[in-house]
């Protein structure tokens, strides 16, 4: 029997560990929502005035779209190697089956000869001699069925392991061009990384630059004031009311993702351009993807993409109240959704000094310091 390419299987794949393919199609699903994710806010990037924030955001967001085409190939690939791992595994198990029909075939070849077309006994003297004879033919009429109903399983059997070969070829080629796309898609992503890195080294060195993103973060940040001002304006149905005071929860509220801080509330020099800014709340360095919770019962009021904020969500509290989630992964929750306390709202995203969260306090838009609202502040 000759050996098929299911033999070069372990070579192949030594130390790559299978994945479902159902699992597979789910990570491919969600990098697909990604990649449509920042299509819009690339699309939302259109509609704004042009400034150094809104440069950094281009490029920033064709980085992420490079790396979310990166994990899509790598996982289009990784789907492929299953593929290979399964058809191996059919291929060895036909493999297998056959050599044990031959195997068996054999041993009733063997038999058959032994006996000859007709048995041993010659000629028939007697009644019984005739009797025994008959038994013996039909044992032997049996065994021919057999040996044709294993012939007929070997041949099917070959004919599948012809096809699984035809379909391993078919899916190595698969392979093949994957992986190649895969490394001229990381190649793209260095180039944005590049791209990115040597605009913000610019800027570092660009006096005038600086002071138009100081100035554009100065009016994001009142925009942000008049649109929870706005959101304060609503009719007095329509306000959320929790059964538990948001102010009695000071000092015990959970934190929104595990993490460290990055940045804290208050004036700071900004890391990237030099320049003095008020942070009006936490920035969380925390792991990219984590899930991020609500700290509170609260309603959303507010998801969608807000600037240089990225995909952001608002929660009302009640009595003013409202906690606010920036630089998410992209939008997990709509407008009017009520959300418990732990329950996951979104999960981190991305920024230019990588994966961070922004949350915010605020009363009547002005904004408090999250530490002191927190159980466990960030250190």
């Amino acid at each position: 029997m000759r050996r098929g390419l299911g033999f070069l299987l372990p070579v192949l794949l030594l130390g790559q560990a299978a994945q479902e393919p159902a699992e597979l199609r789910q990570k491919l699903a969600v990098i697909q929502g990604r990649l449509g994710q920042v299509d819009q806010q690339l699309a939302a990037l259109k509609k704004r005035r042009k400034g150094v924030l809104v440069e950094i955001q281009g490029i920033s967001l064709q980085r992420d779209r490079a790396k979310a085409q990166v994990d899509g190939a790598r996982l289009r690939r990784d789907q492929a190697q299953s593929e290979v791992q399964m058809i191996g595994r059919e291929q060895a198990r036909i493999q297998g089956e056959v050599l044990k029909l031959q195997g068996d075939l054999r041993k009733q070849v063997r038999w058959m000869q032994a006996l000859g077309p007709w048995g041993d006994f010659g000629l028939y003297a007697t009644f019984k001699d005739l009797d025994a004879w008959l038994v013996r033919g039909r044992m032997l009429a049996w065994a021919r069925l057999q040996e044709r109903k294993r012939l007929d399983r070997i041949h099917q059997l070959q004919g599948d392991l012809a096809a699984k070969e035809k379909a391993l070829k078919e899916v190595l080629a698969r392979l093949a061009s994957d992986e190649k796309e895969a490394a001229q898609l990381q190649a793209a992503l260095r180039l944005q990384e590049d791209k990115l890195n040597s605009f913000l080294e610019g800027l570092q060195k660009d006096e005038t630059a600086q002071k138009q993103a100081q100035a554009e973060l100065a009016e994001e940040a009142i925009q942000l004031e008049r649109l929870l001002a706005g959101l304060l304006t609503k009719p007095k149905g329509e306000a959320f009311e929790s059964a538990v005071s948001f102010a009695s929860l000071q000092g015990n509220l959970p934190q929104p993702v595990e993490g460290t801080l990055a940045l804290g509330f208050g004036e700071h020099l900004h890391p990237r351009f030099h320049t003095k800014t008020m942070q009006s709340g936490l920035l969380i360095e925390a792991r990219g993807g984590a899930p991020v919770a609500a700290v509170a019962d609260g309603k959303v009021v507010y998801a969608d993409y807000y600037q240089s904020y990225g995909p952001m969500v608002i929660l009302e509290h009640g009595g003013g109240w409202f906690s606010l989630y920036m630089h998410l992964l992209g939008l997990q929750v709509a407008k009017g959704q009520v959300l418990q306390a732990g329950e996951t709202l979104g999960a981190v995203g991305d920024t230019v000094d990588g994966p961070r969260l922004g949350f915010e306090i605020r009363h009547q838009a002005q904004p408090q310091d999250p530490q002191k609202w927190l159980k466990n502040r960030y250190r």
